[in-house]
């Protein structure tokens, strides 16, 4: 069994938020606990909110200077920033989801800013897709990784700290 050194680990998510709203909250929510590791995971509710009656989704442009500014401030103060990609909105493997085009071009845009920044990936969408396609045979769009087709129940939140943690090792 693999020993990890005593961490402290704060929760910082705040459901519902997008990019947008964690780059006016980074200092106080995050860049104040001077942290040493930062996993970002922000994505689904900009690009899910394009299709949500009474709300709006986030622009392409929008959310690539959004993170590059995330990821700046985080930097600036030492901090080693993981960059993960969004991971499902809807659970068929197929690529049949309503908004899995979207969720792809915003993973790329992940894996690209990552690499413009020097930061890592922690690549959820490929994960999510491949567990998926080896565990969901009857492509339905909701319960096994979430239990709505978006929020994660227990084995999604499993699959998300298995993924946390490779990228760690």
């Amino acid at each position: 069994m693999k020993k990890w050194p005593l961490v402290e680990i704060i929760g910082a998510g705040i459901g519902g938020n997008k990019v947008a709203d964690l780059q006016m909250r980074v200092d106080r929510d995050v860049i104040a606990k001077k942290p040493d590791i930062v996993f970002v995971y922000i994505g689904i509710n900009d690009v899910w909110h394009t299709i949500t009656p009474g709300l709006s989704g986030t622009p392409k442009d929008i959310y690539i200077s959004g993170l590059k500014e995330v990821i700046a401030k985080i930097q600036h103060t030492g901090g080693r920033v993981i960059l993960c990609t969004p991971s499902v909105i809807g659970e068929k493997w197929d690529g049949s989801n309503q908004l899995d085009t979207q969720l792809d071009e915003y993973s790329e845009i992940c894996r690209s800013v990552a690499r413009e920044t020097g930061s890592t990936i922690c690549d959820l969408r490929k994960a999510f897709v491949k567990y998926l396609k080896t565990n969901n045979p009857d492509n339905k769009e909701a319960g096994i990784l979430t239990y709505d087709s978006v929020h994660m129940n227990n084995d999604g939140n499993r699959l998300i700290a298995s993924e946390m943690l490779k990228v760690l090792e």
